[in-house]
């Protein structure tokens, strides 16, 4: 079988959009295991013993409960629920694992953490969006702090994170192979349709962000990536935004994932005058060469680390502030009357979602900055001519010396 150049192309981005393998919008967005663990969060865990505890479960309690939860995975998708009558309205995933060969059901047979589920003769529950090995009648064991100690299988499931990123990058594979046919038509032809957003931010990636940064020689080697890690974040990002209880940007997994990807692009694209300025400073003397070798290694970890966590702390902290601002109307509906809480908490959660909109833009823009940057200076050849630009000048007699 032969592959051209295009395919392998748009095989490498697909799998860039991929291999990292989405949970925010409404207060109403939760499942059913959520809702029975913050009902429960008065329990007390003694040495893996459950004992109830005094009095009821505050508001406050089941708000903190709630917001931790919603950015966390989960192995469904339940879009509103009706507490009273015990109804939520969603879809399972895929359950895949690996434990004594392939093990593929549906996450139903958990019954959003309240069943035990069969595949092959094993038993697997669901505690706190892990799964564990079990019995038939689901025993869990726990060690001192608490943590479940039975096994734990391979668990390569379709999550609500896995699920949204290959939906999205289906969308930007569509998106762009739209764009890349309309250029086909020839460099005269206007846009149409949605072509006309796109190809205005195509543009301003590659005048702003990537000549810039890594120059007019190399940059076109490293649009691929950089307009796949700029498209794919601020689609997440927005998407994020949306009622479907979405948060894959502020899953630090996943923002590990893109600044590893970050990071192997550079070291494998780098120059040599890149490396000489890592392991022996050129110009500077021989203790100073020695003591800033060392410093210049553990700067080559703290950039992708720097793009890591700033993704991660960004998107989780606007999602929070804008979970804690619905919870208002929960808080307050004592004290105000209830037009006059959802009121307060609509006008805020409104006010924080517009910046939230600017914070999805420029999270992308300053993660897809900060990758060419990097890029750029492990690439771009550095002037080392300094010291034979001054002997020149030294040697020659018609250019006085000051």
């Amino acid at each position: 079988m032969v592959f051209n150049k295009r395919f392998l192309k748009n095989s490498l981005t697909a799998l860039i959009v991929a291999v990292p393998l989405i949970s925010f919008a409404n207060a109403s967005q939760d499942t059913l295991q959520e809702r029975h663990e913050v009902r429960n969060t008065a329990k007390l865990k003694v040495h893996g013993k459950h004992h109830e505890a005094a009095g009821k479960v505050t508001p406050k309690d089941k708000i903190n409960a709630h917001i931790s939860h919603h950015l966390q995975d989960a192995h469904e998708f339940v879009f509103f629920s009706d507490e009273e009558a015990g109804t939520h309205y969603g879809f399972p995933l895929p359950v895949i694992l690996i434990d004594n060969g392939v093990k593929v059901f549906s996450s139903s047979k958990f019954d959003h953490g309240h069943a035990v589920a069969e595949a092959g003769g094993d038993y697997y529950t669901l505690h706190h969006g892990k799964i564990y090995k079990t019995d038939a009648q689901g025993s869990l064991k726990f060690d001192e702090h608490d943590h479940p100690t039975n096994v734990k299988p391979l668990d390569l499931s379709i999550t609500k994170n896995v699920f949204s990123l290959l939906i999205t990058s289906l969308l930007i594979f569509l998106l762009f192979t739209g764009l890349a046919k309309g250029f086909k038509k020839g460099p005269n032809t206007l846009p149409s349709g949605f072509n006309r957003v796109l190809e205005p931010l195509v543009i301003y990636v590659r005048d702003e962000i990537a000549r810039p940064n890594i120059g007019e020689a190399k940059y076109k080697k490293f649009m691929p990536f950089l307009l796949t890690v700029f498209f794919l974040i601020w689609l997440l990002n927005l998407i994020g935004l949306t009622p479907l209880g979405i948060n894959v940007t502020g899953n630090i997994a996943i923002t590990l994932c893109l600044a590893l990807f970050t990071f192997i692009i550079t070291q494998f694209s780098a120059s040599k005058d890149y490396w000489k300025h890592i392991f022996w400073m050129p110009g500077v003397p021989v203790p100073m060469k020695i003591v800033l070798a060392p410093i210049e290694v553990l700067g080559m970890f703290t950039k992708p680390f720097s793009l890591m966590i700033r993704l991660f702390a960004n998107i989780t902290a606007g999602h929070t502030v804008v979970m804690g601002l619905i919870a208002i109307v929960f808080l307050m509906k004592e004290q105000l009357s209830v037009g006059g809480s959802i009121g307060t908490s609509l006008a805020l959660t409104l006010f924080i979602s517009i910046i939230e909109l600017l914070v999805a833009f420029l999270q992308a823009f300053i993660f897809t900055m900060l990758s060419s940057l990097f890029i750029g200076m492990a690439v771009q050849d550095h002037e080392h001519d300094h010291e034979h630009h001054d002997d020149h000048h030294v040697n020659d007699p018609e250019i006085p010396v000051v």
